[in-house]
């Protein structure tokens, strides 16, 4: 399994306006904390905007915030919210076109561990990913002031 950019991005920007708190901040200052590209970042904010995980505010000292407290933001929910597929397998896949799909229990397998993939995120929220004990490094590591 693995998670596409934009799910990773997503994660990254609720992470970095979890620790640096209610304080605003720009598209531009998560993407220099994180060394990633602006143009990323555009349509991530925008999505988790309408999503209602963040905030935003318009105008010269605009810039974002969560919208909802890091122990309401569920990073299976998230996952789910932001992968466009979940499959692992092409027969998993709406446009399959195995042959064998029909008698191969593969696609059973991996449906199954998928699920169990999931349920494990299901067990954490975004408090989690940033623990108190962590938030002076992560306010380091992400030149948060």
């Amino acid at each position: 399994m693995h998670i596409t950019r934009y799910t990773d991005y997503s994660l990254r920007v609720l992470i970095y306006l979890a620790v640096q708190g209610d304080r605003l901040a720009t598209i531009q200052e998560i993407a220099d904390s994180y060394g990633i590209s602006k143009n990323h970042l555009m349509k991530v904010v925008h999505q988790l905007n309408k999503k209602g995980y963040i905030e935003t505010v318009r105008g010269k000292k605009g810039g974002m915030r969560l919208h909802m407290a890091p122990k309401d933001i569920n990073v299976g929910i998230l996952v789910r919210e932001t992968e466009q597929d979940l499959s692992i397998v092409e027969c998993q896949a709406s446009s399959d076109s195995c042959r064998i799909t029909p008698v191969c229990g593969l696609k059973s397998m991996f449906s199954e561990a998928l699920q169990a993939f999931l349920s494990a995120l299901d067990k954490y929220t975004l408090a989690d990913v940033i623990q108190d004990q962590h938030r002076p490094q992560l306010l380091r590591l992400l030149h948060i002031t």
